[in-house]
């Protein structure tokens, strides 16, 4: 058996605007195990700026990583902790060659050959103009659950983007999700929030910067609307930071990005305390290339969760690796009569 790495850099098809800047390409890593039959992929996708283990060393780790697979060392992610994106492409790459190097990870997702995920359509940041310009692509292509970029521009153009559409759809026919990324002060995110409600949003993530708990644990207490937890769960390896994250801030809603919180082992203990509180979870993509979306479809699809995923991010880049995916108002959709072209990387 042969294990090896590929460094390979996804180009987005326009720039993508965010709160931490605008996204024009996007590395990320494939692990790969082979013999003289057959091969199996796992994505480890470090995401610069953000992953807990985007530091030096990560090549050094994979390197050793591969090593170890190779020796078929007995629960080797379970020592990646604070490797995330390191200890998700291992989980995928075994699962992968356990179950046949199909890129079948897992297979209860298949139970009639083929899935659907219900999936938000995703508004990137930019001015106005763009912005308007996302929505009415994605209202007129049907979506009912429409998730926007807040916290680059100025908050009244982002106001008057939400009246566009409540002018047109109310909260039951068009759900209205919010992703500040970490935008606002404490201060700032008190006097938004209440501004934001008015406009039936259905939940809004990260409304300050991660690590002030007892700022966010007020927040949730006196907000209008539902907040929800995303970069306050990276770095948390330890399980009792964890469980005193949640048991400090309470939050309603958490949500789930495999690769920046140590992949599906970790992405279940935290499902596991949420619901214990009676809370609920989304799960999101990380801007992985169709590899890492393919297990966190997957994934997805095994679970039983009333809210449309964070999934519709596989048609950003102009050289994704081929997958037979499709995407559409109705959700993310595996297609079996579709096949994977692994052509650039095997």
């Amino acid at each position: 058996m042969n294990c090896f790495f590929k460094k390979y850099t996804l180009q987005f098809k326009q720039p993508s605007g965010t709160s931490r800047g605008e996204l024009r390409k996007k590395d990320t890593y494939y692990l790969i195990l082979q013999d003289e039959k057959q091969f199996s992929i796992g994505e480890c996708n470090r995401f610069s700026g953000l992953s807990f283990d985007d530091r030096d060393g990560y090549e050094e780790k994979l390197t050793e990583t591969c090593k170890r697979l190779i020796q078929q060392e007995p629960e080797i992610d379970l020592s990646l902790a604070n490797w995330p994106s390191i200890r998700m492409g291992v989980e995928t790459v075994l699962l992968d060659w356990q179950n046949g190097c199909k890129q079948i990870i897992f297979p209860a997702a298949f139970k009639k050959g083929t899935f659907t995920v219900p999936i938000n359509g995703l508004i990137w940041m930019g001015s106005f103009d763009e912005m308007k310009k996302q929505i009415l692509e994605k209202l007129k292509a049907g979506f009912s659950s429409i998730k926007l970029k807040i916290g680059a521009i100025d908050f009244e153009t982002e106001l008057s983007l939400l009246s566009f559409i409540r002018k047109q759809f109310n909260e039951k026919e068009v759900e209205i999700r919010l992703d500040a990324n970490g935008a606002f002060s404490f201060t700032e995110a008190k006097e938004k929030l209440q501004r934001l409600a008015q406009y039936n949003i259905s939940y809004i993530e990260q409304p300050i910067k991660a690590g002030q708990w007892q700022e966010m644990a007020r927040l949730v207490e006196e907000s209008p609307v539902v907040i929800a937890l995303d970069e306050d769960l990276i770095g948390l390896v330890n399980q009792d930071d964890q469980n005193r994250l949640l048991s400090t801030v309470k939050p309603p809603m958490i949500i789930l990005k495999p690769a920046l919180i140590g992949g599906f082992k970790a992405s279940d203990h935290w499902k596991k305390k949420i619901t214990e509180m009676g809370g609920e979870w989304v799960i999101t993509s990380a801007l992985e290339s169709n590899v890492g979306l393919n297990a966190i479809a997957q994934y997805a699809a095994t679970e039983q969760n009333k809210w449309a995923q964070g999934l519709g991010t596989g048609q950003l880049y102009t050289n994704n690796i081929p997958s037979p995916y499709t995407v559409d108002a109705n959700g993310l959709h595996y297609q079996s009569s579709q096949a994977w072209d692994f052509s650039t990387l095997i």
